[in-house]
Formats: structure tokens, C-alpha cells, sequence
């Protein structure tokens, strides 16, 4: 059987591919569970090359998104400026391509599991905090780390999307262990605050 995440995914960026749709849509098509699908497809062009310029947009929505699920709400909200933004029909295709070789990978280890974490009300806000504090590490200016943080922000949506308890507690490890790396080379910076400038020329 396939992942509910990759049949809600597939058949929006089908959808996506064929006529303009705005993020307004697809939250009034999907609900409760437009919170983690709207993630997705807000960070998942981080996982591969991207064009400048979208990291604040794209973040920042995401950012808005888990904020409200750390307050518990259940019916997402957007600001009519970012509700009302059309994800271009070639840049869903180039979504829809990469998608498959994610979804083949999560496939394998997604599924309902451990209900009772998956399902309890603090999991949601938990999943929310998560997000929120990986998405301000993935918006930080730091080159060639932002799948890092994405990964991370991936498996928490998925695990939520799909009511998969054990995904949840390994992806909170990992997001430990994403916020250690970061507090690495944050250090690093510090200790050579020359270093980033050089890089980003």
C-alpha cells in the first residue's frame, strides 16, 4: 500500500503540472492535513539545486505554518499575499520529478505506528516546535547546508501525515543532532568570523 503522503503529494503536483494552483487551494482541499503537505512542498525544493530568492518565501511560510501548529491550531492560515501564490507550472514538474526519488525512500519506512504518540495533542505542538526551529536553520545564510536541516523538517511532516509514533521519536534525535552539527559550525564561524563572508563571495 502506498504512503497517504505520496498519493496526497503526486496528485497535487499533477495538478500543479497541469493548471496554476495556489497555496489557498490546496490548505482548503486538505485541512488538518494541509499543515504537513503544505510543508512538503515548501521545503522540499531544498533538497536539491534551486534558483536564489526562494529561501525567504518558501521559509517563511513554513516557519508560519509550524508556529501555528506549536499553538495547537488544527485549520492552517496564511496571508492572503502567500495564500494567493501560483507555484509555476514548470517549477511543479521539476518538483513532481524529484519527488519520485524521495517517495521511493519513504515508502520503505513510513507507516502508522505507536498511535497513542502519534495521535497525542502534545506530539502535534511538539512537531510543530520542531519544524519551526528547523526552519530558522534552514533559512540561516550558511552555503550547501540547507537538505540538512530539510531532511529533518521532511520526516517530522511525513511522520505527522501519517500517524508514524517511531518516526516521530527518531526524527526528534535527529533534529538533536542537526541543532549539535549547526551549534558546530556556528562555532566554527565564531572562531573564524572571516570564513563565511569568503565563501559567500
Amino acid at each position: 500500500m502506498q504512503l497517504r503522503f505520496s498519493q496526497d503529494i503526486k496528485s497535487l503536483l499533477q495538478r500543479l503540472a497541469e493548471q496554476p494552483l495556489t497555496l489557498k487551494d490546496i490548505l482548503e482541499q486538505t485541512s488538518e492535513r494541509g499543515f504537513s503537505l503544505v510543508i512538503v512542498l515548501l521545503i522540499l525544493p531544498f533538497l536539491f539545486p534551486m534558483p536564489p530568492g526562494f529561501t525567504g518565501p518558501f521559509g517563511g511560510a513554513c516557519l508560519l505554518l509550524s508556529l501555528q501548529m506549536v499553538l495547537g491550531k488544527r485549520s492552517p492560515w496564511l496571508p492572503n499575499k502567500i495564500a494567493n501564490y501560483q507555484f509555476p507550472s514548470k517549477f511543479a514538474h521539476i518538483l513532481l520529478q524529484n519527488l519520485r526519488r524521495v517517495t521511493r525512500i519513504l515508502e520503505k519506512i513510513a507507516r502508522p505506528r505507536l498511535r497513542k504518540i502519534a495521535e497525542n495533542p502534545f506530539s502535534w505542538r511538539l512537531n510543530g516546535l520542531c519544524i519551526s526551529w528547523l526552519t530558522i536553520l534552514l533559512i540561516l545564510p550558511i552555503p550547501l547546508t540547507n537538505p540538512i536541516p530539510t531532511i529533518g523538517i521532511l520526516l517530522l511532516a511525513i511522520a505527522t501525515i501519517e500517524a508514524d509514533g517511531l518516526l516521530m521519536c527518531i526524527s526528534y534525535i535527529i533534529t538533536i543532532l542537526i541543532t549539535i552539527l549547526f551549534g558546530f559550525i556556528g562555532y566554527g564561524l565564531w572562531l573564524a568570523p572571516g570564513l563565511l563572508p569568503s565563501i559567500l563571495k
